[in-house]
């Protein structure tokens, strides 16, 4: 059986601290030993916990011996020593320990039946150390670089998403999938829709009338959640990112749905804007129905403050992270994400906003285009990283305020088209009624044409008091078009607007 590689040997005099004579860490026999109980008794597969692939084993005839024990397991095959043969007849590297009849060595004593599980988990556990060598040996060369391209901060960030990697029991090396393993992935998602009623392959929004237009928050998208101030940018993703995270409380903890089958998850909230408190005090207002307001001034009732202590209840076990830290880098940002989602498994990340995260270069070598380019393609590798949504508020240039149609375009979103370029969806939010400016208030002695002007605005008060849109402007997955929903200012809530309101809806 073929040795474990060593270490190769450093160049120059330096000692290394590892005695580069050292092998990988492997257990050769331990890998024999369970692939003769996996051929002995095919059931052992299915009582195994640890999510144990060809990658982890250290020989590679074991790892295509397991490979396609795999195969043949998934064609409801029975796996034996001989039904194996055909497959390792001319395979070169057996013929050197033994040919076919190895397949039959494995079985020989049966000694990986008495703990399978346990063989298992060090197989797997070993594998997990050898890609920690490789990250650390790694992480050592990039150090000992010292030409002037260097960037501290951008190894940093490569060893702690290495790291995380090894966490995640995923190799360092990223590989192609199959076609047939995107495709299961794609039916998983599909029935999930199918499953939810038709409307949410992803995370849900907690809007019915969202998830109807873009079926829900799909892992690895960017979102970009644009609008001018005043518009309700925050106040939106606060409640998608409430929504989100209860739905998943409610479906763990009283519906008995298992975490992976919820079409909510633990959210991260990266807020940069406001602290922590204030956007407690938003969802607080919202669950409870007191304003902001009032919460902020104490100038609630007794009642009021019944209902407060009810929402908190349930809120105090809301599983939504929210991290206030100010003028954090991409890089940053991306770690904190990382390891919320190893200790807690999020599942949505929000930033709020974009325009306020920092790039990783050094003040004066680029300009702030080139900056917030880079901070979008980062969000974008993110999502993409984790597998989850994220969604990113920005800014607006002031070149809405100068149409007379005041609904945003693709344009106007500030400083970079690289933020466009890298989102998956772009929201807008618009909504008609604070741009309808009351006129003078008409006295015993206006005239006519004062009566008229604020007649006129009442009435376009009671047509847009309420309402916000929010225009799907572009959308990877699907068509865009624009969403109508009822905005609550007193509690600062979007929610669905009642069917008959909602006809207004236009999608393209």
């Amino acid at each position: 059986m073929a040795e474990p590689t060593p270490f190769p040997r450093p160049h120059g005099d330096a000692a290394p601290t590892l005695d580069v004579a050292q092998s990988l860490p492997a257990n050769i026999a331990a890998e024999a030993a369970f692939l003769g109980a996996v051929l002995i008794d095919n059931r052992v597969m299915e009582e195994m916990n640890t999510p144990l692939a060809p990658s982890h084993f250290f020989e590679p005839v074991h790892a295509r011996i397991f490979e396609r024990v795999l195969q043949l397991l998934d064609r409801k095959a029975v796996v034996t020593p001989v039904t194996l043969r055909p497959y390792f007849e001319a395979d070169e590297a057996l013929r050197e320990l033994g040919g076919t009849a190895y397949l039959a060595r494995l079985t020989a004593d049966g000694q990986g039946l008495l703990a399978p599980r346990v063989l298992a988990e060090q197989i797997y556990d070993l594998a997990l150390l050898r890609e920690l060598v490789s990250v650390g040996r790694n992480l050592v060369s990039a150090a000992m670089d010292t030409s002037e391209s260097v960037e501290p901060l951008q190894q940093i960030e490569a060893a702690e998403a290495a790291l995380y990697n090894v966490a995640e029991g995923a190799s360092t090396g990223s590989e192609a999938q199959s076609f047939g393993t995107a495709t299961r992935t794609a039916i998983q998602h599909i029935e999930k829709a199918f499953n939810s009623g038709g409307h949410i392959s992803g995370k849900t929004t907690g809007l019915t009338s969202l998830n109807a237009k873009i079926g829900g928050l799909h892992d690895s998208d960017l979102i970009i959640l644009a609008g001018r101030p005043g518009m309700g940018k925050t106040s939106l993703v606060t409640n998608i990112a409430f929504n989100t995270a209860d739905r998943f409380l409610t479906d763990t903890t009283e519906h008995g749905i298992p975490p992976e089958q919820s079409v909510g998850s633990p959210v991260a909230f990266f807020s940069l804007e406001m602290s922590a408190d204030q956007l407690a005090t938003r969802i607080l207002a919202e669950q409870s129905g007191i304003s902001s307001e009032a919460l902020r001034m104490g100038h609630i009732s007794r009642e009021d403050f019944q209902k407060l202590s009810f929402a908190s209840q349930r809120l105090s076990q809301l599983p939504l992270f929210i991290d206030d830290t100010p003028a954090l880098t991409i890089a940053a940002l991306r770690a904190r994400a990382r390891r919320l989602k190893r200790r807690h498994d999020i599942g949505l990340v929000v930033v709020d906003y974009l325009q306020l995260l920092q790039g990783t270069g050094r003040a004066g070598e680029a300009n702030r285009v080139n900056e917030i380019s880079e901070i979008s393609r980062g969000l974008k590798a993110l999502a993409k990283e984790l597998s989850i949504p994220v969604i990113a508020l920005s800014q607006l240039s002031r070149a809405v305020e100068q149409r007379e149609d005041k609904r945003p375009l693709l344009s106007d979103l500030r400083e970079s088209g690289s933020i466009e370029q890298d989102a998956d969806m772009v929201w807008f939010v618009y909504r008609p009624e604070y741009y309808v400016r009351e006129p003078d208030q008409p006295n015993a002695t206006a005239n006519q044409s004062v009566i008229d002007a604020h007649a006129k605005w009442q009435e376009e008060m009671e047509r847009v008091f309420g309402l916000a849109e929010l225009i799907i402007a572009k959308q990877r997955h699907g068509s865009t078009g624009t969403v109508r929903l009822k905005f609550e200012a007193k509690i600062t809530k979007f929610s669905d607007l009642a069917e008959d309101d909602r006809a207004g809806d236009r999608y393209d």
